[in-house]
């Protein structure tokens, strides 16, 4: 038995050694020859595609519905929130999306998602696209949380309300040979201190569609976004807090954020929309993002050092990233809507809770 595990140590070495010293480098040129001249050749002609969009009532969702409809997609908008879909709704048909339908529900819960996914069948026939976008989040640290069993919602929203979606729109994505579409975040990678739960729910997400690409293999494509700090309700700070409640904290928004960029909307929308066209794996916006997979993989005492620098304060001081936001006067460059008090989307929901999802 031992020599049995030791042959197969040392062939998973050898391969190992294979594909770095001769794969990628040999892959790599062949990759950018097809990203810079065929893959744009390539692109999916969605006009008349049928796209479900989870979590669409604000932030990339809403963005994303938008740039749809200009390529001329169907469009069915899910959130929990009705009078901002139909909002939503309107101006994407303003913006050449010949029908849209507006589906009122809550994807954490199983019965709503397969809810959803019928109802978009029945109504346009077929389905091509899936995005699960549907998504919370929280800025504290683990141990300042003082109820702990209502961050359950984290992992409702942001994984299950992806996996129940998806589970139901499987088949008729296989049917028209479609794509799935989901909204992670460079947070699934990086263990960046006072997300802990929000990272942990992320990470899930990721591995399991990167999982489920590797069951579906050409069937259905899948893209995973990963995206950095965007403008949406996350980043004007609509998180839940540490006692479970949701609400709107821009404090602790300033602090985590700090000096890094936060990118807008729209110009994520348009390059998500572009990967998933060309039938990219990933897409990664804003582009600073994209070595820190790599960072984690090779050097991940980095990232962790980094992010204890930034955010663990000295008692008596504010940490590092708010000083540092403080002294730069960095928060000049966050998005418009970010400043000046932003508003958030509120509405009281068929249930009579207050709508927890947003948009990573």
């Amino acid at each position: 038995m031992d020599l049995y595990l030791l042959f197969h140590s040392v062939l998973m070495h050898i391969s190992a050694a294979i594909i770095i010293l001769i794969y990628i480098p040999l892959s790599i040129p062949v990759k950018l020859f097809l990203w810079a001249f065929l893959k744009p050749l390539r692109k999916e002609d969605l006009k008349g595609k049928v796209v479900l969009i989870t979590g669409a009532s604000s932030g990339i969702g809403e963005e994303l519905a938008y740039q749809y409809a200009k390529q001329g997609a169907c469009l069915s908008l899910v959130a929990r929130r009705k009078q901002a879909l139909e909002g939503v709704a309107e101006t994407a048909r303003e913006r050449g999306s010949p029908d849209v339908l507006v589906v009122p529900a809550d994807v954490s819960d199983p019965e709503q998602s397969r809810r959803a996914v019928e109802e978009t069948v029945a109504h346009f026939g077929k389905l091509n696209h899936l995005v699960a976008n549907a998504g919370t989040w929280s800025i504290c640290f683990f141990d300042e949380v003082t109820n702990i069993t209502a961050f359950t919602k984290m992992m409702d929203v942001n994984f299950w309300g992806s996996v129940y979606p998806t589970y139901n729109a499987l088949p008729h994505l296989k049917a028209s040979k479609g794509k799935l579409i989901v909204s992670s975040s460079i947070a699934a990678s990086a263990p960046t201190s006072r997300l802990s739960l929000y990272n942990a729910s992320k990470a899930a997400q990721l591995r399991f569609y990167e999982t489920l690409r590797s069951e579906l293999g050409s069937e259905v494509g899948v893209t995973i976004l990963t995206a950095g700090f965007v403008e949406s309700e996350m980043t004007k700070g609509k998180a839940i807090q540490r006692d479970g409640q949701v609400a709107v904290d821009e404090e602790a928004r300033d602090v985590q954020i700090g000096v890094f960029p936060v990118a807008r909307v729209e110009r994520l929308c348009e390059v998500a929309l572009n990967g998933i066209r060309r039938g990219d794996w990933y897409v990664t916006w804003p582009s600073l993002y994209r070595p820190v997979p790599l960072i984690a993989c090779l050097a991940p005492e980095v990232l962790t050092w980094q992010s204890y620098a930034l955010y663990n304060a000295k008692k008596g001081s504010p940490p590092l990233s708010q000083r540092m936001l403080d002294a730069t006067g960095a928060k000049r460059f966050y998005p418009p809507s970010l400043r000046n008090h932003p508003g958030i989307k509120t509405e009281r929901t068929d249930d009579h809770k207050e709508d927890a999802a947003s948009n990573v």
